[in-house]
């Protein structure tokens, strides 16, 4: 029992004399810069894609609550309005999977200064999960974007 205990004070001692060079705690905040910006990045289109899939979602409900919620022409609306909201949600659900994984890289970088270990491989991995990520959220954020643009065609056309 008390070779753990002096086992772990041998470990706090070791990381506190590690950490307590202000050049290493300099190192590792520049290396963790970089990820940094690119988080705010994606923190500013996750806030687009949030604001869409709100604005989507009360638009399917204001139209649930018109007195001909089920006319051909408000099935059709809502059916649009359903495939552009699962289209942000996914764009949604993937940059977050992308934020939550810079952030990793965050932590590994900044910690990378203060281990012995070789981290430079599992940061890459991370990075190119992490790009992976954000172009699936992007490429789904184009759908729904295209599918907005494109209106849910309710002219008469549908109906021949």
């Amino acid at each position: 029992m008390v070779d753990l205990l002096f086992a772990t004070s041998n470990i706090a001692a070791d990381l506190i004399e590690r950490t307590s060079s202000t050049q290493s705690t300099l190192r590792a905040v520049q290396l963790s810069l970089a990820p940094a910006f690119l988080l705010v990045g994606i923190g500013s289109i996750l806030n687009v894609m949030v604001a869409r899939v709100n604005w989507i979602a009360g638009r399917i409900e204001r139209l649930n609550d018109t007195e001909a919620p089920h006319s051909e022409r408000t099935k059709r609306e809502i059916e649009w309005l359903g495939t552009r909201r699962m289209a942000a949600r996914r764009a949604s659900m993937f940059a977050t999977a992308a934020a939550m994984t810079i952030s990793v890289v965050i932590a590994v970088l900044f910690s990378s200064v203060y281990v012995e270990a070789k981290l430079g491989t599992l940061v890459a991995i991370l990075w190119v999960i992490t790009m992976g990520l954000l172009i699936t959220a992007l490429t789904l954020f184009l759908r729904e974007t295209l599918l907005a643009a494109r209106g849910p065609q309710l002219d008469n056309k549908a109906k021949k």
